[in-house]
């Protein structure tokens, strides 16, 4: 009986190492980034632009800032939390002399747990882990955006964005890149025509409006 019990146990604990292991989010999307860098590994002191799939989508960065060279590692629908697990993967090694990052939109869909405080921490955490080891690489983080689908949430995207633009000012080498403004019409409701059909992403016309703000952040 002793037997049967210490078998089950360890029948158990392998199963649940396997489906950690195969069940590690965004796996794919890692490995297919690292295939891309044994290819052509990315120069140093590049901007890498890090976080979900507003960054993701925008597959022509590089057609809309000429002047600069970016490294895009966007990632599925990706939350705080999944940038810094894969921190080691897809961020560190570039060694950028610029981070910009957008995440935090997916954090507050993901339940209704998630509060503006939560969606700080979790920046924080980022942060500070990045600047644990890249000391003065700019850090700049582009706010949650507007998005109609999720136009529920819009409350606690306006506080987290607040919350993290005064933690910011607090930080050397960081800024706040306020692109929600000037996604909204005069009236305050949300540009639907800047949106694809799932009015979740955005459309050429969106990404010309983060262009035309981002770029005066963008090192030379």
């Amino acid at each position: 009986m002793k037997k049967k019990i210490l078998l089950l146990i360890y029948f158990l604990f392998v199963s649940f190492l396997s489906v950690n292991i195969f069940a590690q989010p965004f796996k794919n999307e890692i490995d297919a980034f690292k295939k891309l860098d044994s290819t052509a590994f990315p120069e140093r002191n590049q901007i890498l632009f890090e976080g979900s799939s507003s960054f993701r989508k925008w597959t022509n960065v590089q057609d809309y800032f000429p002047s600069h060279k970016i490294i895009n590692r966007g990632f599925g629908g990706s939350t705080l939390p999944d940038v810094i697990y894969y921190a080691n993967e897809i961020i560190f090694p570039y060694h950028a002399k610029q981070i910009v990052i957008y995440c935090g939109e997916n954090d507050i869909a993901s339940s209704d747990t998630i509060t503006a405080e939560i969606v700080l921490k979790r920046y924080q955490q980022l942060f500070f882990l990045i600047r644990s080891k890249l000391k003065d690489v700019e850090i700049d983080f582009v706010s949650i955006k507007p998005s109609p689908s999720r136009i529920h949430f819009l409350e606690i995207v306006k506080k987290s964005n607040q919350l993290i633009k005064d933690f910011i000012a607090k930080q050397k080498h960081a800024k706040f890149i306020n692109v929600f403004n000037a996604m909204l019409n005069a009236d305050g409701s949300i540009k639907q025509e800047i949106f694809i059909e799932d009015n979740l992403h955005m459309n050429a016309k969106g990404y010309a409006i983060w262009q035309k703000i981002m770029e005066p952040y963008l090192l030379k």
